[in-house]
């Protein structure tokens, strides 16, 4: 019987501070690794600066929908006053565009938050019921309670299962571990 060995998705490394991380993170990136993650079971500000992450583009996704939802529901209003159904009542003029900016700002808030749920579904690949990490035992057991984990994935242009393996145990590791994908 023919069997395949298991792709390696990555190594991950266990520390036991939030600070062995935040320092083994900035090695990482000095050392000149790009295909790498940080858990950790709760937020820790610092890595978001060691591990030198761009800037989200949420706030663009926001914008867009808020300017779509605001100059959408402007001209739904327009066209419906006066295009489709001109009435005049009143002697109101068929353009009274004061009368649009309630609906026109409810629009635009509502597009906004929408276009941003969905844009934050989009740039996180929410929902991912599988993650190759939740292969490791030891991250299931002590990965959203008590322990700090930094993954170098294999598809990184630098890795290479040794050499990795011992940079990751010379950055003070407890435990690095090989992930199947």
């Amino acid at each position: 019987m023919n069997k395949k060995k298991p792709k390696l998705y990555s190594l991950l490394a266990k520390f036991d501070t939030q600070e062995d991380l935040i320092l083994a993170t900035d090695r990482v990136v000095q050392a000149g690794y790009q295909h790498f993650d940080t858990y950790a079971p709760y937020p820790v500000e610092a890595l978001e600066r060691a591990m030198r992450l761009k800037p989200s583009p949420m706030p663009y996704f926001v914008l867009g929908g808020a300017i779509l939802g605001g100059v959408g529901g402007f001209f739904m209003q327009a066209y419906a006053t006066v295009v489709n159904l001109p009435l005049n009542i009143g002697g109101r003029p068929l353009f009274s565009w004061p009368a649009y900016i309630p609906i026109t700002f409810e629009l635009t808030v509502l597009i906004g938050a929408f276009a941003g749920i969905f844009g934050l579904f989009w740039i996180t690949r929410f929902p991912q019921p599988y993650h190759p990490v939740f292969n490791s035992e030891d991250f299931v057991e002590h990965g959203s309670s008590d322990s700090f984990y930094l993954g170098i994935e294999a598809r990184d242009p630098k890795f290479d299962l040794e050499q990795t393996s011992e940079f990751l145990q010379e950055l003070g590791a407890v435990l690095v571990s090989e992930i199947e994908a």
